[in-house]
């Protein structure tokens, strides 16, 4: 008897810890809560712009304009979402960069980001060219992080 009280009180300090950590994660790392925040919004306006009719003739206006023509390949909502994602993942990867508050390793944000850009972009920028792309921002990141460490 004395045994499934313990257990009882030990589930329950447990339960008490992993609500805990997951309320400090959000509240020490504002920044991945807001990026995902607009991560959704995003998807949210370019679903609802895709699906009033805005968002097809955007793209048909915007292939008029010198330099944007690449936008009437990119036909659909899906891979403007995409793309839109890897740049926000990317801007979190610059502000951590940047502001010693938010800093943490970004290597697999950064890929993230790439990928999410790579896979939006798709028919116009073919993947011979990503993977390497990718290999060499994760190689410039290592090579980031090794030299900004203290004492290097």
């Amino acid at each position: 008897m004395p045994d499934e009280k313990f257990d009882e009180k030990d589930l329950e300090k447990r339960d008490e810890k992993e609500e805990k950590t997951t309320d400090e994660k959000w509240r020490n790392d504002p920044l991945s809560a807001v990026v995902w925040a607009l991560i959704l919004i995003w998807a949210g306006l370019v679903f609802m712009a895709s699906n009033l009719g805005w968002l097809d003739s955007f793209l048909r206006r915007s292939s008029d304009i010198p330099g944007l023509g690449f936008l009437e390949k990119i036909w659909g909502a899906w891979p403007i979402v995409l793309i839109g994602a890897g740049v926000i993942v990317l801007g979190e990867v610059v502000i951590r960069l940047l502001v010693p508050a938010y800093r943490r390793s970004v290597t697999g944000t950064i890929i993230l980001g790439v990928v999410l850009i790579g896979i939006g972009l798709g028919d116009l920028i073919s993947w011979n060219l990503i993977w390497p792309l990718v290999l060499i921002i994760l190689g410039a990141s290592i090579l980031l992080r090794g030299l900004g460490r203290k004492g290097a």
